[in-house]
C-alpha cells in the first residue's frame, strides 16, 4: 500500500453504513440566534423548498438554519507521507485536500487503487468517494472527489504526484517559450470523468445537499507550474513576476481563460456551486495582488456569470485577512473565511451583499463538546441571519476525533435562527 494512503487517523472507524447521525438529540441544540451586527445583511427572502438549504442561504432567502458542510471532506489523503517536506501550510495542497471523515472506507480504495491520480480520474471511484462523508454526516453540501492541479495534463503540462514529494511539475514553466507550449483546457476532452461523476453525484444526493466543484484560481496554479510544485518561499513565481510580468501575465489569462470554462463544464454537468481555491494569492503583497490575483478572478467571475448568473461562486484564500475588501471585489457569491478574522469583522468588511463561509478553527475540534458548541454558536452569532454557510476556517486536522466530528455536525444542524 502506497504512503499516501498510510495515515489511520481516530476517526477511522466510522462507517458510512453505520452514520452516528442516528442517536443525535438536535433538540439538545437548538439555540436561538440572534445577528450581533444589525444592519449588515440582506433582509432575508422567501426560501425556495426545492433548492438545496446551501444554495437557499447563499442567495439570501429565508432559512431556518446556517448549511453546514466541512473542507477536506473527501480527497487526497498526503499529511504522513508530506508534512515533512516544509512547514505545512507550504508543504501540501492544504486547501485543496479535503481527507474523507470515512478514513476506514478510503483506506480501502486506496489499498485497491494506490495511485492518487487512479482514484481521481475513475468515474466510479470520484463518486464513491465524494458520496463517503454523505453517507455518514449528511452534510448540506458534497465537494466532487478531485484535485486543482487535474486540469494541468489537459493544458499541455504533464504532472503527477509522487509518492514522497506531493505535486511535481515535470517541466516548470520560466520562459516565454514555455508559455507558448500551454494549451487552452478543454474540459469535455480532457477529464470527461468529472462531468460524469458530478452528474452521478446530482442523481444521488436529489437536491438534498448541494454539489459543489471546485477549480483553482489562476496565480495559485501558476504558482505550482513555475515552481515545479510545492514551495515555501516561491521565489521562483516571484521573480517571474518581478522581472517577466509580461511572461506571466501569458500564463494567469491563460489559466483564467481554462479555469473559466471548467467552472462552466462543471456547472453543465450537476454543479450548484463551484469553490474557487486561491491558495497562494496571501503570498503576495495587496499591491501585487491587484495586479497578478485579482483581474483574473474577476475575469472568471465575468465570465461565468454571463452564462450561468445564477450559478454561486465561492472564493477561498488562506491567510486573507489583509484582503478581504479585494476578495470581494472580484464579484464571487461567498467569500469564505479563515479562522484568523472575526466573523463579525469580516461581515462589516465584506458588506451585506456578499455571504460568508466559515470560520471556525479546526483546532477547535480537539476541544470538549461543550467548547465546540459554544464556539460554533459564536461564529454563527457573528454572522446573523441569513447569507452564512457554516464552516470550518481551513480543513480538518488529521487526529480530530471523530466523536467530535460527529458532535460539529450534531450542533450545526441543531441551530435555528
Amino acid at each position: 500500500m502506497s504512503s499516501i494512503c498510510s495515515f489511520t487517523s481516530s476517526i477511522s472507524s466510522i462507517s458510512p453504513f453505520t452514520s452516528p447521525r442516528k442517536s443525535l438529540n438536535y433538540n439538545k441544540y437548538t439555540p436561538i440566534i440572534h445577528s450581533s451586527l444589525q444592519g449588515t445583511v440582506a433582509e432575508p427572502k422567501a426560501s425556495s423548498v426545492a433548492e438545496p438549504l446551501l444554495l437557499n442561504a447563499v442567495r439570501g432567502e429565508d432559512v431556518e438554519r446556517p448549511p453546514v458542510w466541512l473542507m477536506r471532506q473527501a480527497g487526497r489523503n498526503w499529511f504522513t507521507s508530506y508534512a515533512h517536506l516544509t512547514n505545512t501550510d507550504h508543504a501540501i495542497l492544504l486547501d485543496e485536500i479535503f481527507i474523507p471523515f470515512t478514513s476506514k472506507s478510503y483506506q480501502i480504495i486506496c489499498e485497491k487503487h494506490p495511485s492518487f491520480r487512479e482514484r481521481s480520474e475513475n468515474v466510479d471511484l470520484v463518486v464513491e468517494i465524494s458520496l463517503q462523508p454523505w453517507k455518514v454526516f449528511r452534510p448540506d453540501g458534497v465537494i466532487l472527489f478531485s484535485d486543482i492541479l487535474t486540469p494541468l495534463s489537459g493544458m499541455n503540462i504533464p504532472f503527477d504526484i509522487v509518492k514522497g514529494k506531493g505535486p511535481v511539475i515535470f517541466n516548470p514553466l520560466r520562459t516565454a517559450d514555455d508559455v507558448d507550449q500551454v494549451r487552452e483546457f478543454v474540459p469535455e476532452e480532457s477529464v470527461p470523468y468529472v462531468g460524469e461523476a458530478l452528474t452521478i453525484l446530482r442523481k444521488e444526493v436529489e437536491n438534498k445537499a448541494a454539489v459543489l466543484g471546485f477549480v483553482g484560481a489562476p496565480f495559485t496554479l501558476a504558482s505550482y507550474v513555475v515552481e515545479g510544485g510545492s514551495s515555501k518561499h516561491f521565489t521562483k513565481i516571484k521573480r517571474l513576476a518581478f522581472s517577466q510580468p509580461k511572461v506571466l501575465h501569458a500564463l494567469l489569462q491563460k489559466f483564467a481563460t481554462s479555469m473559466a470554462k471548467y467552472i462552466q463544464y462543471q456547472a453543465d454537468s450537476g454543479a450548484q456551486t463551484v469553490q474557487i481555491f486561491d491558495s497562494w494569492a496571501t503570498e503576495l503583497s495587496p499591491v501585487d495582488f491587484e495586479e497578478f490575483s485579482l483581474p483574473y478572478l474577476k475575469q472568471i467571475v465575468d465570465t461565468v456569470k454571463q452564462s450561468h448568473p445564477n450559478l454561486p461562486l465561492i472564493l477561498y484564500a488562506s491567510g486573507s485577512g489583509g484582503l478581504l475588501e479585494r476578495l470581494a471585489l472580484t464579484g464571487v457569491d461567498v467569500v469564505s473565511l479563515d479562522w484568523s478574522v472575526d466573523m463579525a469583522e469580516g461581515r462589516k468588511r465584506l458588506g451585506p451583499d456578499v455571504a460568508v463561509q466559515g470560520n471556525v478553527d479546526p483546532g477547535v475540534l480537539f476541544g470538549s463538546k461543550e467548547f465546540i458548541t459554544n464556539r460554533i454558536n459564536d461564529v454563527v452569532k457573528k454572522a446573523g441571519k441569513g447569507k452564512h454557510i457554516l464552516n470550518l476556517g481551513h480543513g480538518i486536522v488529521v487526529g480530530t476525533p471523530e466523536e467530535n466530528v460527529a458532535h460539529f455536525f450534531e450542533v450545526a444542524k441543531g441551530i435555528r435562527y
